[in-house]
């Protein structure tokens, strides 16, 4: 008769014990849990994100970007002023035509005119009174603040989902553990009752290696499980922007998730809800701008000018400075494009084709939106009802293991029996939890594509 000594089955359940316990305290995070490591639920991870992840934090930057970029554009319209200064000495004096005094109405008579020595400091200040292109940066500043707005908002909504994603993705693996922690109990508790029901000469050998293959099987697949914690533990940190070397727990409540599972299905599309179709407004209004821009670039440009010179001259370069001769005066100035080659025309047509794009794009981002939200609805409907439907499964599965294990015990049925009604119940609690989560998965993907998260 095939017989393993009380030892050795001793041995075989320290090690099965050891394994539950170091999977109960590493699942998580490879480190026992003290006070000085946070613990963080998914409301806690999105805030974390949004505040630290770079891609937030670039956004941000962006929109100070946007602002100064505007105040760049408009600070035209605000007083210019300007010095500036020349010197120059002249090795031969200009000449300059003047009238004849002995010969009035005669030829003129050159003559050499000025002095050798010349400085002078000049302060300009120029208003511009209008000007078609900083009429466009008026009008587009505000437009630009709101398309970098737009932009974060994106990150942050992406941010929102992929956060979201990763921490289910993470609980998922957790619960299948927590799922073949129980079974591996479950299967070591089956293999000692074998055990002693082979020794005792009720069953045979048989029973005892099926109860021990089941048994390593469970082990096999809680080290798979628990071998993927760490992989999705670094994607979690990875998208709320938590530094590497540095560790948090996850803190969940399954019954509080199951109760947020449910969403209103009745609530229609919105594509106004959705940033990608916002944005796309924004640039339409902006190309609308730019057209406007060109249809008005005729008009003319027109600023006044007031200059003062404080001017040195003098024939001796060391006496340059000590006499000066300051002038100023006052003047405006206007530019009308008459011809411009039609570049006008042309630009002006190129910008309205550039508006016919984002037209369409708006046409085709609708059915992109609707292909999304479609497909969302339909694996939130159906995961639900997997849901529920494995949730009952669960519940016959225990019914159904407990009263074959009560018969295996009592010599009723063989152990073959047990392993089925074991693999029943293990299967529909895996799949449970896979549907649980499933279902938050999609209802994310759903909120997305009606544009329910901000």
């Amino acid at each position: 008769m095939f017989k393993i000594s009380g030892l050795f089955l001793k041995r075989v359940f320290f090690v099965i014990v050891c394994i539950i316990t170091v999977s109960l305290h590493t699942y998580a995070q490879n480190n026992k849990s003290t006070d000085s490591v946070p613990s963080l639920n998914i409301d806690q991870c999105i805030a974390y994100g949004l505040q630290h992840h770079p891609n937030i934090l670039q956004s941000g930057i962006a929109i100070s970007i946007a602002k100064k970029t505007n105040q760049i554009n408009l600070s035209g319209w605000i007083p210019q002023l300007n010095a500036s200064g020349i010197i120059y000495h002249y090795f031969t004096l200009p000449t300059s035509f003047t009238e004849n005094q002995a010969n009035p109405g005669g030829p003129l008579i050159p003559v050499k005119a000025g002095l050798h020595n010349t400085a002078t400091p000049q302060l300009t200040a120029s208003e511009t009174l209008f000007n078609p292109i900083l009429l466009y940066d008026a009008k587009s500043a505000h437009l630009l603040v709101q398309q970098a707005q737009q932009a974060s908002d994106s990150t942050k909504i992406n941010i929102i989902a992929s956060v979201s994603s990763a921490f289910y993705n993470l609980l998922l693996t957790l619960e299948q553990i927590s799922v073949l922690t129980e079974d591996t109990a479950r299967n070591s508790k089956n293999l000692r009752d074998t055990y002693h029901q082979y020794v005792g000469g009720i069953v045979d050998k048989t029973d005892y290696k099926e109860a021990y293959i089941t048994l390593n099987n469970s082990k096999a697949q809680l080290k798979q499980q628990m071998l993927n914690v760490r992989p999705q533990y670094a994607i979690l940190k990875q998208q709320i922007g938590y530094p590497p070397e540095n560790n948090f727990n996850v803190s969940f409540d399954t019954v509080q998730m199951v109760k947020q599972i449910a969403m209103d299905t009745a609530q229609q599309l919105q594509y106004g809800k959705r940033i990608e179709y916002q944005m796309l407004e924004t640039a339409k209004s902006l190309q609308e701008q730019n057209v406007n821009y060109y249809r008005y670039s005729f008009l003319p440009s027109a600023s006044v000018l007031y200059s003062y010179d404080y001017e040195f001259e003098n024939g001796n370069s060391a006496d340059l400075f000590s006499q000066a001769y300051p002038y100023s005066y006052l003047g405006g100035s206007i530019s009308i494009p008459l011809f411009t080659g039609f570049a006008r025309i042309e630009n002006l047509q190129r910008s309205k084709m550039q508006e016919e794009i984002i037209d369409l794009s708006v046409v085709n981002l609708k059915s992109v939106i609707y292909s999304q939200y479609s497909t969302a609805l339909a694996n939130y409907k159906s995961n639900l009802y997997d849901f529920y439907i494995m949730r009952d499964n669960v519940a016959m599965a225990k019914d159904v293991y407990d009263v074959v294990s009560l018969q295996y015990k009592q010599g009723i049925v063989p152990y073959l029996n047990v392993i089925t009604a074991e693999s029943d119940l293990i299967s529909s609690e895996i799949s449970y939890t896979n549907a649980l989560f499933q279902v938050l998965l999609t209802k994310v993907d759903l909120d997305k594509a009606m544009g329910n998260i901000h």
